[in-house]
């Protein structure tokens, strides 16, 4: 028996503005498509939280037993800044910038994006289509929109028609809007002219001359739409009605809006059953923004080399901090909610680490198995993972009691216990035990003891330059240094 079929999860569906029990289209198998990441810049740590979010997500599905496909692409097609009408796209503005390639840009960001994804211990998703590589999807959907009466050819570009849409659909059903309270973008602009009404929008532009990324269609050398895009990757390895969609609450209006509208405009079904968006991360209170300075990337999180936090902090500390927090909230990131979250995930961690040795006792005083479900049912509440932690603090304590003689388990609760325990700290919430030295080697270990018996001496000497470049150098190789009131001990990454 699979544990999905004891365990029922109830998920918030941004669709109904009410939580829902899940219930997958095939019993066993869960299709779930996240937006990926524009790949044209260093990845934002807001995105980061995101798609650490919904890594929880599939891993909690994972461990219920559940067989599933999570597709989360990748935008390497250049569309227009907030999906205008005129301009120059993200990706060709690199491009001009530095001299180089459109596919320069979106190889070296693919890379950054994956390699910090690598940093904080995501499992890669199932599937990771790319815009590129589904440009013949996009243009007969496209067609088949058009053949249905809700595309429009100006031109060489292609519209959707939303007024007509929403004669026999609901256009606004995802964000509760209504089409006629809509705010109209009325500015002149160029091009504006094309489109019927201020509210289409684009499943093909054509290409400006000095537009780079293009491809051949029957309308046009052009590129397609960027909420197009999502539509055709998602529907084709999930087919054209899947259980989960999910992504930043930024994308709700218009991406995910217009993602529903073209499905129903093709396929005569809404796309997806149940849709989850995960909210934003603020910095010290205030909007992430790099015009005001108020921003950091996860590079300098981790290294410590910047001007907001006091110190870096490792992976595993800033995924546990993520936890600490519903998905669904806003995320204040402050050094000392980080501070207090290193804490919690050191004593995390110590209970953790005393579990090998701990010994049987002839009876009981812990219920372990009514804390396992709870454990479960926190997580069963649309992925509760505050909760969760909770549960795994109550243990914790339970862990030191037995340690001290002061409480006890038989070998049977001890066992469910300890794989409890393993089973969510480290499958669930995919947190890497950073108080354990997994160094390889014995000379690793002596070179870097040696290194901070130095940052030591030199915080002796006030060198704190001297002192800041060590930590700094280490962390760049991927060890981190750990000062605590016991002195300094180093984890890998």
């Amino acid at each position: 028996m699979h544990l999905y079929e004891e365990q029922k999860i109830q998920i918030y569906n941004t669709l109904s503005g009410n939580k829902e029990v899940f219930t997958p289209i095939e019993n066993g198998y869960v299709g779930m498509y996240v937006c990926g990441p524009t790949v044209y810049s260093n990845v934002h740590l807001g995105n980061v939280r995101t798609f650490m979010s919904f890594d929880m997500v599939f891993r909690y599905l994972k461990h219920l037993g559940f067989k599933v496909r999570y597709v989360r692409n990748i935008t390497d097609a250049g569309h227009l800044e907030n999906d205008a009408d005129v301009g120059e796209d993200k990706i060709t503005k690199k491009a001009r910038l530095e001299k180089i390639e459109p596919m320069e840009v979106v190889q070296r960001y693919t890379v950054d994006f994956h390699n910090i994804l690598n940093i904080f211990n995501f499992l890669p998703p199932s599937i990771e289509p790319t815009a590129t590589g589904h440009i013949i999807e996009q243009i007969e959907l496209i067609k088949t929109i058009i053949e249905n009466g809700f595309g429009y050819v100006v031109n060489g570009s292609v519209y959707f028609d939303v007024h007509k849409f929403n004669e026999t659909n609901n256009y606004g059903i995802l964000s509760k809007r209504k089409l006629e309270d809509l705010i109209h973008n009325t500015r002149s602009l160029d091009g504006q002219s094309d489109k019927k009404n201020p509210q289409d929008f684009a499943l093909w532009k054509r290409a400006e001359p000095q537009h780079i990324m293009r491809w051949p269609s029957p309308w046009s050398d052009g590129f397609p739409g960027w909420h197009l895009e999502c539509t055709a990757m998602s529907t084709k390895y999930l087919g054209d009605n899947f259980d989960i969609h999910g992504g930043g609450m930024d994308l709700k209006f218009p991406h995910h809006e217009c993602e529903i509208a073209q499905s129903e405009a093709a396929k005569g079904k809404a796309p997806v059953n149940y849709w989850m968006h995960a909210n934003m991360l603020q910095l010290n209170g205030q909007r992430m923004s790099k015009s005001t300075g108020n921003i950091i990337n996860p590079e300098e999180l981790i290294s410590g080399n910047n001007a907001i936090m006091s110190k870096g902090y490792s992976p595993s500390v800033i995924r546990f901090f993520n936890a600490q927090s519903s998905y669904k909230s806003v995320l204040d990131l402050t050094d000392d909610g980080l501070l207090a979250s290193e804490k919690g995930f050191y004593r995390l961690m110590d209970a953790v680490n005393l579990l090998e040795d701990l010994k049987a006792g002839d009876a009981s005083t812990f219920d372990v198995k009514q804390w396992r479900q709870n454990c479960y049912d926190a997580m069963n509440d649309d992925f509760n993972s505050p909760i969760l932690i909770a549960h795994l603090f109550e243990a914790s304590k339970q862990i030191n009691q037995i340690n001290s003689g002061g409480a006890s388990l038989t070998s049977e609760d001890l066992e469910l216990l300890k794989r409890t325990m393993l089973e969510f700290t480290y499958d669930v919430l995919g947190l890497e035990n950073s108080s354990k030295i997994n160094t390889g080697t014995d000379k690793l270990q002596g070179a870097v003891e040696l290194l901070i018996q130095l940052r030591q001496d030199a915080r002796a000497n006030k060198d704190f330059a001297m002192s800041d470049k060590i930590r700094d150098e280490l962390a760049a190789k991927g060890i981190q240094l750990n000062d605590g009131k016991d002195g300094t001990t180093f984890s890998t990454n």
